[in-house]
């Protein structure tokens, strides 16, 4: 222990004696390691928020969509779910509740929006009374939409926050009418604030009753591609439900053996898995990418080691005419070799997560910055390995020099 704590102080002497140097020395680390924690940061503050707006789906719901194979799509023939696929899950389909269409209406003119003088865009979608429950969204003032409403397709709409400030409509903007597209449309209900992600905000939408959007789109048209969102009451039926509408709706799309599904039924939990997935990758990609630059530092480290070990060769034989041991000398080399790598992951790590909050805090919108534990025990990990790796050759070559020959150097 002694020969350590020695080791470790003549590491540290041996740094400070040369202050300037020590900090190029290590500058290929705190630069390789301040990229890598700032790429994290960034990445995985993000991926808490959208999981967190993922987890607001709540664990037991479905959401069904079309899925076109990339051959068929090739080929100019796109998947579609339509209003009797809902039907047949709705009736065949055991265990489910809250069955709600969602129709995305932005088409052609469809997003335009206007009140007065003021116009925007927006997204538009249909939905049934039932996209409330299954999403964990509610109106923060007014109502939302009922059967009769959806039945007499009436132009009524729910609206996010963004849509009162996009359009300048009045702080109370309950029954209020404006533009969408060429329909003049009534607002009954605002939709509770949900704030940004990315950027990009999730309160500029306008919810009109499903019937009244296909009424907007077209009720006659074939082409119209829906979602169907749905509750499973019981999650330990969770797989077998999944099983069962896949079978319904192969058999109601006449999918022979052999052929892939043109839908895909996911639950909150996949698309999130999904989604940390994209995260993950991209994370791995720059965190591969930054840290060349953590063994080009360590190159920089093994470089200025050998030639500390050249200018310290008479005080290494002074050390070893005194009676220390080849792995004293290698010891007190690796240490310092060792120290040098993790000051400079210690800077970095602090750069780092200073320069990912920057950018949070500068991008509108953005998510805070988070550095996980794993980012920060990665980081200096590899610091220690580095360290080790390019300095275990000018350590060796310390205690290797002869002690005559090392007292004689000029």
């Amino acid at each position: 222990m002694n020969t350590f704590l020695e080791s470790l102080r003549s590491a540290l002497e041996s740094i400070r004696a040369h202050g300037f140097r020590s900090l190029l020395t290590s500058l290929g680390i705190i630069i390789g390691v301040t990229s890598v924690i700032a790429v994290v940061s960034i990445v995985q503050g993000m991926s808490q928020s959208i999981n967190a707006q993922f987890a607001g789906l709540g664990s037991n719901s479905l959401t069904i969509r079309s899925h076109t194979p990339f051959k068929q799509a090739m080929q100019g023939n796109f998947a579609k779910l339509q209003d009797s696929d809902m039907r047949v899950i709705n009736r065949q389909v055991d265990g489910i509740s809250h069955v709600t269409p969602v129709l995305y209406t932005n088409t052609g003119n469809q997003g335009a929006i206007s009140y007065r003088s003021q116009s925007a865009t927006s997204n538009i979608m249909g939905i049934g009374p039932s996209y409330l429950q299954v999403n964990g969204i509610y109106p923060q003032s007014g109502r939302f939409f009922t059967r009769d409403d959806e039945n007499r397709r009436r132009l009524v709409c729910a609206i996010g926050v963004d849509i009162i400030e996009n359009l300048e409509l009045p702080k109370d903007p309950i029954g209020e009418f404006f533009l969408i597209g060429n329909n003049w449309c009534k607002i009954i209900g605002v939709i509770e604030k949900r704030g940004e992600i990315l950027g990009f905000s999730q309160d500029n939408f306008i919810l009109l009753p499903y019937a009244t959007a296909r009424r907007i789109m077209g009720s006659t048209r074939q082409d119209l591609d829906i979602q169907v969102q749905l509750l499973v009451e019981d999650m330990n039926r969770m797989e077998e439900v999944k099983s069962r509408i896949r079978r319904v709706l192969r058999k109601q799309h006449k999918l022979k053996a052999g052929q892939p599904d043109d839908f895909k039924v996911q639950t909150a939990e996949q698309l999130m898995e999904s989604f940390n997935a994209i995260i993950d990758t991209v994370t791995a990609v720059s965190a591969g990418i930054v840290g060349i630059s953590l063994l080009v530092g360590g190159i920089g480290i093994m470089n200025i080691m050998l030639v500390s070990v050249t200018e310290r060769t008479r005080e290494i034989g002074i050390l070893k005419a005194l009676g220390a041991t080849r792995n004293n000398i290698l010891l007190q080399f690796l240490i310092e070799a060792l120290l040098l790598s993790l000051l400079g992951g210690l800077v970095g790590v602090a750069l780092g997560y200073g320069a990912g909050a920057l950018v949070a805090a500068i991008l509108p919108g953005f998510p805070p910055a988070f550095v996980p534990l794993w980012a920060v025990l990665l980081s200096f990990g590899f610091c220690a390995a580095v360290g080790v790796i390019f300095g275990i050759i000018p350590a060796a070559k310390a205690s290797q020099l002869d002690p005559i020959d090392a007292l004689r150097y000029e």
